[in-house]
C-alpha cells in the first residue's frame, strides 16, 4: 500500500496524478504476481480519476488530502483501490438529480459534486463514499485479469452488528454476555458517529443523502429517504445501493409506488422492490423495513432499507432484531436532524423576506454621478443592521444615506427597517440635511424613554436601539459636469473624498450617535463634487475590521486604499475596497459591511 497527503492547494491534483503513476510503476516492476495484469488503460484512467477527486476534495472541502493506493486481493478479481480522503465530513455529498440540494434542472457540471462521481462511475468497477468523525473518503476500485497469488479472501457476509459497525473493537473472552457487550459496543459507535454527522447538515435533501450513505453497506444492501413536504407530494430525496449502477434502476422502482406518511412510530416489513436483473439480491434471503421519520407527532418522511441475510439470521422484519432496533434508533437522530433542517429552511426564508424589506429599489441613472454599492451582511447572521440608501427627492435633489444599528440580528434590522422610510419621507416632505437628522433623532430619544418609562428599557436582547447615520444630498449641475454635496455625519464612520488629484481628505466632521439625546443639534457641511472627484462612505463593518489587536482604518488604512483607486470608476473603487476588507484577515468579516461610492462625471 501506498500513501501520501497533500496540502488543499493548487498543486495538489498534479502531486496526485505523479504520486499515483509512480505506485503503479513500482508494482508493475516488483514481480508481484498480482501486478501482473496492471494495464496502460488503468494507468490513465486511476490517473484520470484520482486528478478529478483531488480537485473537488480541494475546492469544495479546502483541507489538505490524503490519497492512498493499494492492491486489493481480498476481492476476485483482484484490483486497484484508489481513496481520496478529505478532513471535512459534511460536504461534497452526491446529489441524485432529484430533490438535491442544486436541484434536477442545475447542469451537471455546475453541481457541487463537478463531474468527478459521474467519471468515477464511468471508469471505474466499483466505488463508493466512506463518512467518519473527521474524514470523508471516496474510493474507486479497478479489477485486475487473474494473474496467480494467492486466492482471495472471500468478503465477509451476514456479520452481525457488531462486526459491521465497529470491525476494529478489541477481542473479548467468548461467550454469549461477550459477543452481546460487542453488538452493543457496535451499535454505540455507529449511532454516536451518524449524530455527529446528521448535527452538521442544515439542508433536509443533505439529511436524507447522509442517512442513506451511512446505512450502505454498513447495514443495508440498499437504501431510500422519501421526504413529505408541507402541502406537497412526497419526494424522493436520496437513493443509494450497495452497487452503485443499479441506483438508477432502484429510483425508478421506488417512485412508482410512494409509501404514505404514517404518523405511528416504529418499524414495519415493506416490500421489497423488484430490480430488472435482481440476482443476488433475493427477498427471500432478507428484508425490507419502511421507518417513518416522526418528531414531535409530524412525519417529516420515510426511511426504506433493505438487507439480504443468511439464512435463520431473519427477526420480526427479516432482519436481525437487534439490527432492527439499531435502525429505529438511527431513523429518529435522522428525523431530529430533519426537523432542525427544515425549521433553519424557515428561518432562512424569514431571513430573506427580512433582508430584502432592507433593500432599496433599484435605482435609475443619476444625472453627472456614477454609483456604486457593496453590501454584505454578517454570514450566518439572520438579517443585519446595516442599511444604506439613495433616491430622488424632488427638486433635483438626490439623498443618500449609509446608516448601522448599535448591534446586529433581527433587532437591528427592526430599527433599521423603520428609519429608512422615515428618512424618505422627510426628505420629500422638503427638509434639509440637518432637519432630518434632527428630526429623527429626536424620535429616537423619545422611544428609548418611552420604552424606559414603560419599563419594557431601551434595550432588546442586550444592545441599545441607537443608529450611527451618513446622510447627505447630492445636487447635479447638469447640463453642466459635477454636482453640490452637502452631508452630516452622526457617529458614523466618516466619508472620505478623493480628488482628481490622489489627495485624500475628511469630508465631514464627528458628531453624537442618533437617539443618545433629544437635544442634540446637527450641522451638516456642503462642498462641490468636481468631474473625477470620488465620495466613498462606509460602515464600521469596515473601519473596524479586526486582524489581532489592530483594525483595518488604524494608521488610516481606509484612506490608503482610497488614494490608491484613482483613475477607477465608482465600481472599481467600491471593489477595490471590499476586497481589502476582506483580504486584511483570514477570518470571515464579524460585521455587518456596506460601502457607497459616489462619483462625479
Amino acid at each position: 500500500m501506498s500513501r501520501t497527503s497533500l496540502p488543499g492547494d493548487q498543486q495538489a491534483a498534479g502531486a496526485a496524478r505523479r504520486f499515483l503513476r509512480a505506485a503503479l510503476a513500482e508494482w508493475a516492476g516488483s514481480g508481484l504476481p498480482e501486478a501482473a495484469g496492471l494495464e496502460e488503460r488503468l494507468v490513465d484512467d486511476g490517473t484520470l480519476l484520482v486528478s478529478e477527486l483531488v480537485t473537488n476534495a480541494v475546492v469544495h472541502a479546502g483541507t489538505a488530502v490524503d490519497v492512498v493506493c493499494r492492491l486489493d486481493t481480498r476481492e476476485s478479481p483482484p484490483g486497484v483501490v484508489v481513496e481520496v480522503s478529505d478532513r471535512h465530513p459534511a460536504r461534497m455529498l452526491r446529489e441524485d438529480g432529484a430533490g438535491g440540494r442544486d436541484g434536477p434542472d442545475v447542469p451537471d457540471d455546475r453541481r457541487e459534486g463537478g463531474r468527478g462521481l459521474h467519471l468515477v462511475a464511468a471508469l471505474s468497477d466499483a466505488w463508493g463514499i466512506s463518512y467518519h468523525r473527521d474524514r470523508k473518503t471516496v474510493w474507486c476500485r479497478f479489477d485486475l485479469p487473474p494473474g496467480g497469488g494467492e486466492p482471495p479472501l472471500p468478503a465477509p457476509r451476514g456479520e452481525p452488528p457488531a462486526e459491521l459497525l465497529a470491525p476494529v473493537a478489541p477481542p473479548r473472552p467468548a461467550g454469549p454476555c461477550a459477543e452481546q457487550d460487542r453488538v452493543d459496543r457496535g451499535a454505540l459507535s455507529f449511532l454516536a458517529e451518524a449524530s455527529d454527522l446528521l448535527a452538521g447538515q442544515l439542508d433536509e435533501d443533505n439529511v436524507a443523502s447522509l442517512a442513506a450513505q451511512l446505512l450502505v453497506p454498513r447495514i443495508a444492501d440498499w437504501c431510500a429517504v422519501w421526504v413529505y413536504p408541507a402541502g406537497a407530494a412526497p419526494r424522493l430525496s436520496s437513493v443509494w445501493h450497495v452497487e452503485e449502477r443499479r441506483i438508477d434502476r432502484l429510483r425508478a422502482v421506488l417512485e412508482a409506488a410512494p409509501p404514505a406518511a404514517d404518523p405511528r412510530p416504529g418499524a414495519r416489513q415493506a416490500r421489497w422492490p423488484a430490480l430488472p436483473d435482481d440476482a443476488g439480491c433475493d427477498p427471500a434471503s432478507g428484508g425490507a423495513l419502511a421507518v417513518p421519520l416522526i418528531v414531535a407527532g409530524r412525519c417529516h418522511g420515510t426511511l426504506l432499507l433493505g438487507r439480504a441475510a443468511p439464512p435463520g439470521a431473519a427477526g420480526r422484519h427479516g432482519l436481525p432484531d437487534a439490527m432492527t432496533g439499531l435502525v429505529e434508533d438511527f431513523a429518529r437522530r435522522v428525523a431530529q436532524a430533519m426537523g432542525a433542517a427544515r425549521q433553519y429552511a424557515r428561518q432562512a426564508m424569514i431571513s430573506t423576506v427580512l433582508q430584502r424589506g432592507l433593500l432599496p429599489p433599484a435605482v435609475g441613472r443619476i444625472p453627472g454621478i456614477d454609483h456604486a454599492v457593496v453590501y454584505e451582511p454578517l454570514a450566518g447572521d439572520w438579517v443585519g443592521g446595516d442599511f444604506y440608501d439613495l433616491f430622488p427627492a424632488g427638486d433635483g435633489r438626490w439623498c443618500f444615506a449609509l446608516g448601522d444599528v448599535c448591534g446586529n440580528g433581527p433587532e437591528a434590522a427592526s430599527l433599521a427597517g423603520v428609519a429608512r422610510p422615515v428618512l424618505r419621507l422627510l426628505a420629500r416632505e422638503g427638509y434639509g440635511v440637518c432637519d432630518v437628522l434632527d428630526r429623527l433623532n429626536k424620535a429616537l430619544a423619545d422611544e428609548a424613554a418611552a420604552a424606559l418609562i414603560g419599563g419594557t428599557a431601551a434595550w432588546e436582547g442586550g444592545q441599545a436601539r441607537f443608529l450611527s447615520l451618513l446622510y447627505g444630498e447630492v445636487t447635479p449641475y447638469a447640463p453642466e459636469p459635477g454636482a453640490h454635496c452637502t452631508l452630516a455625519s452622526a457617529g458614523h464612520p466618516l466619508p472620505l473624498l478623493l480628488g482628481r488629484d490622489g489627495r485624500v481628505r475628511e469630508a465631514a466632521g464627528p458628531q453624537l450617535l442618533l437617539g443618545i439625546s433629544e437635544t442634540s443639534r446637527y450641522v451638516s457641511e456642503s462642498f462641490d463634487l468636481s468631474p473625477g472627484d470620488t465620495l466613498l462612505c462606509v460602515t464600521d463593518g469596515v473601519t473596524e475590521r479586526r486582524r489581532g489587536r489592530r483594525q483595518f482604518d488604524d494608521d488610516e488604512g481606509l484612506a490608503t486604499v482610497l488614494g490608491g483607486c484613482t483613475g477607477l470608476d465608482a465600481a472599481g473603487t467600491a471593489e477595490r475596497v471590499r476586497h481589502a476588507v476582506h483580504a486584511y484577515d483570514s477570518a470571515p468579516p464579524a460585521d455587518d459591511l456596506a460601502v457607497l461610492v459616489l462619483q462625479a462625471r
